[in-house]
């Protein structure tokens, strides 16, 4: 056979909408290195196909709950040190305060983030929680996601390597998760590769708890970090591996497509941008691989083109805050939610507020969660417009 009829009995699979293997996934990515335009077409076909003209996003309010991390990533600015004037440690009074403005802004999300465990590194923060009357960083946000969600906010979490206890513990009152594989490649583990000195990074240990949260029913948000080292080979197993993972659980809600961007503070400030091209193949492969999944990327990492992924078969935009920054990537601020709206218009997209737990995925939370959504929610399980615009 020849390798032009091999790619054409690929894409006959694809637009049959029949499986295609790891192999034939990274023949149709290498070839769309020269013939990207039908290979976007196909993506963008498949998201019509599965999602229609509906694409969605979360309005959020960032928690920045605790910075400080026992990991260092090599392209990380979001982890703070003590004596750093971007620590922070966010106080019950704080919560409180943040969550009033929440909720005058009608935020439906409340996103709880943190390093990784940083009271196994710094003695200051098991002092701090032990003032406030908690033992742990995951006991606290227990207690946090509790009060939140008292002002009308839903938690979601992304707290790094959590036990299935807490995950368990945290299921209560947060009505998805969040753990980010990034890649599943042990080669990024190595000396002089992003993860070296971040050991929770570990795909073992992330393909674990994402398994945990599958047994545990837990709606989770998961992805890739798009730009960071990682071959051809590795973007394809990623994302397979995703693949796997919601086929046996079924629970991942969301697979979240980020491009690297160079901060000036870190060991990859010389690393160059993602290369914008390469980046729309990742997100039309991840579509392909993934044609039923909720598929995002983040729009402030791409403030000048994200429109332009619309047309290679994203249908989310995750997180949006009218408040907040995005303190993981602090330079980027979020599009306004009207200019959001406006560029979907404009290509034929409706826009709508979703909780931070997606329509398909509420029959998984606890039903005292599923009764306060029910409240606020249309009979799409979208976020009713009144209460977000």
């Amino acid at each position: 056979m020849s390798k032009l009829q091999f790619e054409h009995d690929i894409l006959n699979k694809i637009f049959d909408g029949k499986e295609i293997s790891k192999d034939e996934a990274y023949q149709v990515f290498l070839n769309s290195k020269s013939k990207p335009d039908q290979f976007f077409r196909i993506a963008e076909n498949i998201r019509n196909q599965y999602k229609g003209k509906i694409i969605s996003f979360s309005k959020k309010s960032f928690f920045n709950i605790l910075n400080l991390c026992r990991d260092t990533c090599s392209y990380c600015t979001y982890k703070a040190e003590m004596d750093e004037s971007k620590l922070s440690m966010m106080g019950i009074s704080e919560i409180k305060k943040l969550a009033e403005l929440s909720s005058k802004f009608k935020c439906t999300e409340a996103l709880l983030v943190t390093g990784e465990r940083p009271e196994q590194k710094y003695p200051q923060v098991t002092r701090w929680l032990k003032d406030l009357g908690f033992s742990s960083t995951s006991e606290y946000l227990v207690h946090c996601s509790e009060l939140l969600l008292e002002y009308g906010l839903f938690p979601h979490t992304n707290a790094g390597n959590l036990t299935k206890s807490e995950m368990s513990d945290l299921k209560k009152t947060n009505v998805s998760m969040g753990l980010m594989l990034e890649n599943s490649s042990h080669r990024l583990l190595e000396k002089g590769m992003p993860h070296h000195d971040a050991p929770s990074k570990d795909p073992k240990a992330r393909i674990q708890i994402l398994k945990n949260a599958g047994e545990l029913k837990i709606p989770m948000t998961t992805g890739i970090l798009v730009g960071i080292g990682e071959n051809d080979h590795e973007v394809i197993d990623s994302l397979f591996t995703i693949k796997t993972l919601h086929e046996q659980f079924g629970n991942i809600q969301e697979v979240i497509l980020q491009n690297f961007e160079p901060k000036q503070d870190t060991k990859m400030k010389k690393h160059p941008s993602t290369p914008q091209q390469y980046f729309k193949r990742v997100v039309a492969m991840a579509r392909i691989i993934l044609p039923e999944m909720n598929i995002q990327i983040p729009p402030n990492l791409s403030p000048v083109n994200y429109n332009d992924f619309l047309d290679v078969g994203i249908n989310d935009w995750g997180g949006i805050s009218p408040i907040t920054a995005d303190y993981v990537n602090p330079e980027f601020s979020w599009p306004q939610i009207n200019t959001l709206e406006s560029k979907c218009t404009e290509q034929g997209f409706e826009l709508k507020a979703r909780f931070p737990v997606y329509p398909k995925f509420i029959k998984m939370i606890n039903p005292n969660l599923k009764e306060k959504i029910e409240k606020l929610s249309d009979n799409e399980n979208y976020v009713r417009r009144k209460f977000w615009r």
